[in-house]
């Protein structure tokens, strides 16, 4: 029996009503269509100081990077819907990926939560480009944390006006991209599964 993959998702920002964060809820709402499992989580739930490797050294790794690492490594991939900074990352985001790419291990055990995992790329802005330029730094900082990138990704532009009253994109091309996001990542993570149990 083909095993059903587990998938963590979460928006890069934590901002109410973010368009991120719409764009997330209708990935897991695709995901768990396409039969994944689907956590959400926030990252408002692991808040983490800057990234700051005296700060490491004289206090170790913070508990709430293990406890989002343990997260990351108890899925078969995960989906990242980001908002665009300035065509880049926002420094939330980027925090969190710097302080969990910092773990190598834990109880004095080797530990690496990026290990073999997958993940797909979203964005949204209200602008032309969807947030899109964002993806590419993304795309470079996680590809450098040893993660799989799959090709497709779904970027949401004009997101003011994108989304209906349930949450569901308005354009059919979305609905479109987002099921071909889903579809691969669940194939591509279910393929290359190191998920560890926790």
């Amino acid at each position: 029996m083909p095993m059903t993959a587990r998938i963590l998702v979460f928006a890069g920002s934590i901002r109410t009503g973010a368009f991120s964060g719409k764009t997330a809820d209708a990935a897991e709402r695709e995901l768990a269509l396409q039969g994944a499992e689907v956590t959400r989580i926030s990252l408002a739930d692991y808040p983490l100081p800057i990234m700051d490797q005296d700060l490491e050294k004289e206090k170790g790794i913070p508990e709430n990077v293990f406890k989002l690492g343990h997260q990351i490594a108890a899925h078969d991939g995960f989906l990242i819907a980001s908002p665009e900074y300035n065509s880049s990352i926002p420094p939330l985001l980027k925090n969190a990926i710097d302080w969990v790419s910092r773990i190598h291990k834990e109880g004095g055990k080797p530990f690496h939560p990026y290990a073999g995992k997958v993940a797909a790329l979203c964005s949204s802005s209200d602008g032309g480009f969807g947030g899109a330029r964002g993806l590419y730094h993304l795309r470079s900082v996680l590809m450098n944390c040893q993660v799989e990138i799959i090709t497709p990704q779904c970027s949401v532009s004009r997101a003011s006006e994108a989304f209906d009253e349930y949450g569901q994109f308005r354009d059919e091309q979305l609905r479109k991209r987002m099921e071909l996001v889903a579809r691969t990542l669940i194939e591509r993570a279910s393929l290359l599964s190191t998920r560890v149990e926790v």
